[in-house]
């Protein structure tokens, strides 16, 4: 999932206490042929102890009003209004007192704060629950090697309030850099703690259990799967602080990377500059194109969209089953995808895209960007670890008639539901996006697992249903 507006945290592989659950952010939709998702508008010292996470908001505020703009180097930036007077007076005064930054643009502009936000009731996260003025005081002079400060990575929070997690990271060496503030950020939402627990990685998809009466199951059932994770390479900035150079070389690596991939997975990398109007339609209608964050935007307030759309492409293979996204929110987000239920085949695809990145990275001398710790690293602090969705769009009519029971019976397996508009509401004709809630503590192997035991046990309780018993009793007896 991507850091965007709104989320369930998930739980925890063993956590050692899990704090409530904050407002996350959103997921962004990753396709399928049955579900095209929209476009985007366009667009180590020990850590910490973790601070309480913040409790669920009601809804996210809509996008703030632009304020006047700020001259910068190279054109205007405009500056969110929250709402708040003093706090966007604060604000306006913070970035009027920032010097240039390496990495401004001509319709960006990083800030750099003096002293630690005033934050305010609107502000949720879990960055500002965290960021005490001891801590800011520790860390705002210190700078990765990259250039990425302790201000880049709380402007989107700062700047976004709704935000649950608050906090971006510009490159690898923000997880060490900033991890006072990062591991009780990566606990609260994650139930994980990264000081006293390891993560693990298995990308063997050989190692699911998946028996062809529960594979019969799903060919019934199931209209479409999905897996998608991101990758980034290890050496270079994550788009929230790229430069262009930097942006230019991971697509001369993912470029490298889809040429290698076998037969069955080859086929066109577009990049985005340079689509032609039908090429431009053509991946719209497949639901396969993204643009650029708007400044409001979670990415777009971290500067991830900075010098579009130079170095940011699409690649799909020939069938349209793999997909893979250039330096949108992460170097690399791989989407393994095909029509009915066969999730060995979908996962075994996604294993062998990130192979593939992984050998590419080698052969220029990188790796990707992994953590023992943390797992697989990113952008957001909610996409660690496997930062894998394994999901299925599935018909449930009996289910799809109590949404909320259905939420009740997905919880007990660690599922999570979707309807069309979304966690939390309907399913236009009882199609369901059922998946994973965990990301990190678990491997891959383990996670794709989970969902294949859980969505077989929800369609014994639909069956169950549809044969007369309650919802209620439907699940103890599978139970």
């Amino acid at each position: 999932m991507g850091c965007g507006a709104s989320k369930e945290a998930p739980k925890a592989a063993a956590p050692a206490a899990t704090p409530a659950k904050p407002v996350a952010e959103a997921a962004k939709p990753v396709v399928t042929p049955a579900d095209p998702p929209k476009a985007a508008a366009p667009t180590t010292a020990p850590a910490t102890a973790p601070a309480p996470a913040p409790t669920k908001a009601a809804s996210a505020p809509k996008d703030p009003e632009p304020v006047k703009p700020a001259a910068s180097a190279g054109g205007a930036y405009e500056l969110p209004k929250i709402g708040d007077e003093k706090f966007d007076a604060w604000l306006a005064a913070q970035l009027a007192a920032s010097g240039p930054d390496v990495k401004d643009t001509s319709d960006f502009r990083y800030l750099t704060f003096s002293e630690i936000p005033p934050f305010t009731d609107l502000h949720k996260s879990l960055m500002r629950k965290t960021l005490t003025p001891e801590l800011f005081a520790q860390l705002k002079d210190v700078k990765s090697s990259k250039g990425y400060t302790l201000s880049n990575s709380i402007q989107a929070g700062v700047l976004r309030p709704h935000l649950g997690v608050g906090i971006t990271c510009g490159d690898e060496e923000c997880f060490e850099l900033f991890k006072d503030v990062l591991y009780p950020v990566v606990q609260g939402w994650h139930g994980f703690d990264p000081a006293t627990q390891t993560h693990k990685s298995d990308l063997d998809p050989t190692k699911l259990t998946f028996p062809e009466d529960i594979a019969a199951k799903f060919g019934t059932y199931v209209k479409s799967t999905r897996i998608r994770a991101a990758r980034n390479i290890a050496g270079f900035s994550l788009p929230a602080g790229a430069s262009v150079e930097d942006r230019l070389a991971v697509e001369g690596v993912l470029k490298e990377a889809f040429a290698s991939l076998p037969e069955p997975l080859q086929g066109k990398y577009y990049p985005l500059g340079g689509l032609t109007s039908a090429q431009e339609d053509e991946l719209q209608a497949g639901g396969f194109l993204f643009q650029k964050p708007g400044p409001m935007q979670l990415l777009g307030a971290a500067g991830a969209g900075r010098g579009w759309a130079d170095g940011r492409g699409i690649f799909h293979n020939d069938s349209k089953t793999a997909l893979a996204w250039c330096n949108e929110e992460d170097h690399c987000r791989i989407i393994s995808m095909q029509n009915g239920g066969d999730i060995k085949s979908v996962f075994a695809r996604f294993c062998s895209i990130s192979d593939s990145i992984k050998g590419a990275a080698k052969k220029n001398n990188a790796d990707l960007m992994y953590s023992k710790r943390l797992g697989f690293l990113g952008t957001c602090p909610s996409n660690l670890g496997t930062g894998l969705r394994a999901s299925v769009m599935i018909k449930l009519p009996e289910l799809n008639k109590d949404p909320k029971k259905l939420e009740e019976i997905c919880d007990q397996f660690d599922l999570q539901p979707r309807g069309s508009s979304g966690e939390h509401s309907a399913a236009v004709g009882a199609k369901w996006d059922i998946s994973n809630k965990q990301r990190l503590g678990f491997s891959e192997v383990e996670l794709v697992q989970k969902m294949i035991d859980g969505v077989t046990k929800i369609i014994a309780i639909e069956e169950k249903i549809a044969g007369g018993m309650t919802p209620e009793q439907a699940l103890k007896a599978v139970k």
